[in-house]
């Protein structure tokens, strides 16, 4: 099984051909990998089934031989044949190379050999990201049979640890052009949420969230720029985090690092329970001496943060659009969990999204787009997405008017990292609402997935750690997350936090599709 739904037919051909040489290249990218000191975890995650267990789980029982890394890959294997036709989440497999890999992972295990805390566990990754030997659209038409010599750094570094790349999640054109239909593109089209039918996974980690939601990968790693990561998690129930912004390096990323809006984004994991982007942030984050702002920054350990310690504020309303009642009892439900936890507890709101919102809008849309033709120059694509194609106006800002909101941007970091003295988390909303009905008729310029009034960019403007956990639904069922939102660098307490939240309402919830 080469290739999954939709089709390309030059796509198996590719991976056949890639396939030997694709291996031997990923080992090379293998040898920067920094494994960081990432810790065998125990798991506290009792599900039974290979393809509902944390990946934490999964990696414990291949390690003491209860599960085999070849019967954990066929099973996932076998539940993307089962789920992805309904959800278009995985856009190419890998499959005859991670069966191969399994099956390498067995015999290294059998001579007492283990690569990593993530030994033998397979997943996917998101399409934005290099993988060797597998094709690596982002999304865009001028790169729809790409096939990278080798691995971004987070896949390098996943796959250093033991862990077994099933094949690519989709994500909108360079993870932006998805508009109002959440994760689509020209190559693969639509991605589905998996918990009830026509509604938007969001994006631009759509594919990422909803297979990881389906069962369908034991994680995935996303990024965000405006709330990619978070977004995906909250609608399709699940677990992520958006680290602080330098934790992670974006080395074979696309849209990369560099230029004026390299602030905004970070990559991180998303996965069916908290315990996973511990057990995953271990070994991704630290620099790799070629993304410029990755610093050498330790992570904190999760189970050293004294929960009794942390003074906690909360909001529902960020000025902008208030949230639906559902929304409003999720956040109010993860609060309620922490109250006997925590040495305080205050509603109370930074005041910055209302400003932060146009601001960001402005500078982003300074150049009139033209970073984003010269991405589609650069990858020959001659036929944008509609969801990108309205981002390039021509409008171009003058220097004075750019280098001010550069300013202003940075004075609102200021003032916010100031306002949070008096606190060590913030409980807020992802979205305004859950996961939206897609029109496919429908303007692409209308919002994104996450409901109205998005409670995400405000973070990507002051780079802080926010980790989302499911903490409610919808009465249609639909997930609800809320955003756990730290000081910069202490991505620890965000991650201890949300793991609290996680224990006290049970997080991700398996979707009937």
């Amino acid at each position: 099984m080469d290739s999954v739904r939709p089709p390309v037919s030059s796509r198996r051909a590719f991976l056949r051909a890639a396939g030997a040489t694709g291996a031997a290249l990923a080992l090379l990218g293998r040898t920067r990998a920094l494994a960081n000191g990432a810790a065998f975890r125990t798991s506290s995650d009792p599900t039974s089934e290979i393809t509902f267990m944390s990946a934490t789980r999964l990696a414990q029982l291949i390690r003491e031989k209860k599960i085999s890394a070849l019967e954990a890959t066929q099973a996932y294997l076998k539940r993307i044949e089962s789920v992805n036709g309904a959800l278009n989440a995985v856009v190419a497999l890998c499959a005859e190379r991670a069966l191969d890999e399994a099956r390498a992972a067995d015999a290294a295990l059998a001579k007492g050999r283990i690569n990593g805390p993530l030994h033998g566990v397979p997943f996917t990754i998101k399409d934005s990201l290099e993988t060797a030997g597998v094709v690596s659209t982002a999304g865009t038409l001028g790169r729809k049979s790409y096939v990278p010599g080798h691995d971004a750094t987070v896949v390098a570094r996943v796959r250093a640890a033991g862990a077994i790349l099933l094949g690519k999640s989709n994500t909108p054109e360079f993870t932006l052009g998805g508009g109002g239909r959440g994760t689509y593109n020209l190559v693969y089209g639509q991605t589905w949420n998996p918990y009830k039918a026509k509604h938007s996974p969001s994006g631009s980690s759509g594919g990422a969230g909803a297979i990881v939601a389906a069962g369908g990968a034991a994680f995935d790693i996303g990024s965000d720029f405006g709330g990619s990561i978070r977004g995906p998690a909250h609608a399709n129930g699940i677990s992520g985090i958006k680290p602080t912004t330098g934790r992670v390096p974006r080395t074979g990323h696309l849209p990369g690092y560099g230029g004026p809006y390299d602030a905004y984004q970070e990559l991180g994991p998303l996965a069916r329970r908290v315990e996973d982007l511990i057990t995953i942030m271990e070994v991704i984050s630290g620099p790799d001496f070629e993304d410029p702002v990755a610093a050498p920054v330790p992570l904190g350990s999760v189970n050293e943060v004294d929960l009794r310690k942390l003074r906690v504020a909360f909001y529902t309303d960020n000025g902008n659009a208030k949230p639906t009642p559902e929304t409003i009892a999720a956040v109010k439900t993860a609060v309620a969990a922490l109250k006997p936890l925590v040495a305080s507890v205050t509603e109370d709101h930074h005041g910055g999204d209302k400003e932060g919102g146009p601001l960001r809008s402005a500078y982003v849309g300074a150049d009139g787009g033209a970073w984003f033709q010269r991405m589609l120059d650069a990858s020959g694509t001659k036929q944008a997405s509609p969801g990108l194609a309205r981002r390039i106006t021509g409008k171009v800002l003058p220097a004075p008017e750019f280098t001010e909101l550069a300013e202003k941007q940075d004075a609102l970091r200021s003032r916010l990292l100031n306002w949070f003295q008096a606190y060590d988390v913030i409980i807020c909303p992802v979205g305004g609402a859950p996961a939206d009905l897609i029109d496919e008729a429908a303007d692409p310029a209308r919002g994104g997935g996450g409901g109205p009034g998005s409670f995400n960019a405000i973070y990507n403007i002051t780079g802080w750690p926010s980790t989302v956990v499911r903490a409610g639904s919808a009465p249609d069922g639909l997930p609800i997350g809320v955003q756990v939102v730290a000081h910069p660098w202490r991505d620890d307490i965000s991650l201890a936090v949300a793991q609290a939240i996680e224990a006290a309402t049970g997080g991700w919830k398996l979707p009937v599709l």
